[in-house]
């Protein structure tokens, strides 16, 4: 197990699967300014998580990265050991996914099998891992997607796994609601991440002018809205999926 230190003052404990990138890397950077003490994990980019940490240090934040595969049950239950987590969750947030694009006709059962493994199962591994450490006021948010609900001709596997993790957040919000706990989603549109570095000019152009507001968005609007989501503003929201796209998707 790889770990990265930064040292300070935290408070609650917050856990964000995929925190040394885009959104999560976001989302890590506004909870360390809320007084989180976090862990965030990584697959195989070590040098993003350290970046993260880096950019945190100075908020006086205890932050540790530790190197997960969420389709390793071995790896998820060894993260599960850490100290902090045996003290309790206050906030988890479900950010990790691989997103290979693909025909939808083009798509193998192999394929398909290893995006659910990582996005779907690998989210459902983290949660079983720690459900037993979650606070009874903790708060889980599930980074889903615009296209686990209208579908993609490029990448079928990915969307179908985003609108399994929306079924089955929705599903837990209702079984642990008893609890105290609460369970949203988060489904951004098209944001500008490493999904779309690779982007042409024209392309770039061409997804904003699909757009009603006219640009992608960033991560950190998707990351405040994440935050909400996980703060006493949101103490009677349970079970929602909360559209951040623009207007590009409109259920």
């Amino acid at each position: 197990m790889d770990v990265v230190f930064c040292s300070g003052d935290g408070m609650k404990l917050a856990v964000i699967t995929g925190g040394g990138r885009g959104i999560g890397a976001a989302t890590t950077r506004r909870l360390a300014k809320e007084g989180y003490r976090i862990i965030i994990t990584y697959n195989t980019d070590s040098q993003s998580a350290e970046n993260v940490i880096a950019d945190i240090r100075e908020e006086g934040c205890d932050c540790v990265a530790v190197k997960v595969d969420c389709s390793d049950v071995a790896e998820v239950m060894v993260m599960a050991e850490h100290p902090w987590i045996k003290k309790g969750v206050d906030a988890l947030v479900l950010n990790h996914a691989t997103y290979m694009r693909r025909r939808a006709t083009k798509l193998d059962l192999e394929s398909l099998e290893h995006t659910m493994d990582i996005n779907f199962t690998g989210s459902f591994r983290v949660w079983s891992a720690l459900s037993r450490f979650m606070k009874d006021d903790a708060s889980i948010v599930v980074v889903g997607s615009q296209l686990g609900l209208k579908g993609t001709p490029t990448g079928a596997d990915y969307a179908a796994s985003k609108g399994a993790l929306h079924a089955w957040a929705r599903s837990l919000a209702l079984d642990v609601a008893g609890r105290g706990q609460r369970v949203n989603v988060v489904a951004p549109g098209t944001i500008d991440t490493d999904l779309v570095a690779g982007d042409t000019p024209e392309k770039r152009q061409s997804r904003n002018e699909e757009i009603p507001l006219g640009r992608l968005g960033e991560a950190d609007e998707v990351a405040s809205v994440i935050s909400f989501l996980l703060s006493n503003n949101a103490s009677y929201m349970t079970g929602s999926i909360v559209h951040v796209n623009g207007g590009l998707y409109r259920p």
